[in-house]
């Protein structure tokens, strides 16, 4: 989810080294916020909570646009380069959010209803699936919150991605019952095994260690980055992102009594395409059960992640307009298209099957104190590698 050459969003430390400011594009921002005051009118019957997560969606596509905060080139450039910024930033963002969230976790409600965290199983497919959306997102450029807020800048190419991510999802969500049938030991909560204080403590130690040890690596990258004197800027900008993110989880695990997500929307948004195209869902184990059969037979507007991700767009589009920054670039090879619908596949798949991705799984899973958002990453890392060996087979620069 980053700058990576295909996003028509430019990096903040990019721009200030430009010779000058781009002018901003009304027309476009005009545009997002309008849309969002029409949606919000829409929103009103449903009661506060929707409008809310429309607007904090905008906010995280606002802030993901601008600083350029992202995973997929981060690990990319980490396993390359050994360029650690984008790391840093994960980590003090996952160890802010730990503790943000422990307490909210712990009352096991706010706002007058039950919260919980993002907790699943431990097993094979979700190392499957984080593995296979390795691999998709550096073949697409992106992962899940990436194509919302790329996508949203102006990005034809994420554009084609996500609609590949939606077929990819909808496709995965038609072989759960297969996949859950592997083995697996369930939710492990550290929160639950050794208390939310001891918990905190944990990761929160973890996340130290792995923050130093970054810091012995760091010096490695000094060759490389030692000609751009954006490099200290771009590092403020990512770890800036990293707090408001960060605190913009928190109050959308508030509002809406689960942590973030992205990638369930996008399984729906398929499903509700292809009953469009004829299908029946009766055949289908995971669409039969109760809050995936709801809904399918609600509006997009019901449905609390469908809200938020399409706040991302619209808040990454007024950003783009707002810094001039919304260009749209419709050339692109076969190879460069070829990656893009495998990535969006691949991503799609994956992530259904391993409960979510960078955002679902790993970000919330982690600040949930949930095991299998860290058997998430470090599965997810090994098909980072792979799929960077991949990328100059489609004409992609690493």
């Amino acid at each position: 989810m980053s700058y990576s050459g295909t996003s028509s969003a430019t990096p903040p430390a990019v721009e200030a080294a430009g010779a000058a400011r781009p002018r901003p594009q009304r027309a476009w921002m005009a545009g997002a916020l309008a849309s969002a005051g029409l949606l919000l009118f829409a929103l009103a019957g449903q009661g506060w909570r929707m409008p809310v997560l429309l607007i904090l969606g905008m906010a995280l596509g606002a802030v993901l646009l601008l600083t350029s905060f992202g995973f997929t080139s981060a690990y990319r450039e980490f396993l390359l380069y050994r360029d650690t910024a984008g790391i840093r930033a994960q980590i003090l963002m996952l160890a802010l959010a730990t503790a943000l969230f422990a307490p909210v976790l712990a009352a096991g409600s706010a706002l007058g209803q039950p919260v919980t965290g993002a907790f699943a199983p431990v097993g094979v497919q979700v190392v499957a699936g984080a593995f296979l959306f390795g691999i998709g997102m550096q073949l697409a450029g992106g992962c899940g919150s990436g194509a919302l807020y790329t996508a949203g800048g102006g990005s034809v190419r994420m554009l084609i991605v996500l609609i590949f991510f939606i077929a990819g999802s909808f496709w995965a969500s038609l072989h759960m019952g297969w996949w859950e049938g592997l083995p697996a030991r369930g939710e492990v909560v550290l929160g639950d095994l050794i208390g939310w204080t001891g918990a905190v403590a944990l990761q929160l130690g973890v996340l130290a260690a792995m923050w130093i040890w970054l810091g012995r690596v760091a010096p490695i990258r000094a060759q490389r980055s030692s000609q751009s004197t954006s490099a200290p800027a771009r590092d403020r900008t990512l770890l800036l992102g990293a707090a408001l993110l960060a605190v913009l989880a928190l109050l959308v695990l508030l509002v809406a009594g689960h942590p973030w997500s992205i990638t369930w929307a996008f399984a729906l948004w398929g499903a509700k395409a292809a009953l469009l195209l004829g299908w029946q869902p009766d055949q289908s184990a995971f669409w039969n059960g109760d809050f995936q059969r709801q809904a399918l037979e609600s509006g997009i507007f019901e449905d609390i992640t469908s809200v938020t991700n399409i706040g991302v767009v619209l808040g990454a589009l007024a950003a783009a307009g707002a810094g001039g920054r919304f260009r749209p670039r419709l050339s692109l090879s076969a190879a460069s298209l070829a990656a893009a619908v495998v990535g969006g596949l691949a991503m799609g798949y994956g992530a259904r099957i391993a409960y979510g991705c960078n955002i679902g799984a790993f970000f919330s899973g982690v600040a949930s104190t949930s095991l299998h958002g860290w058997v998430w990453i470090v599965a997810a890392l090994g098909g980072t590698a792979v799929g960077a060996r991949l990328r100059p087979w489609f004409g992609l620069r690493n």
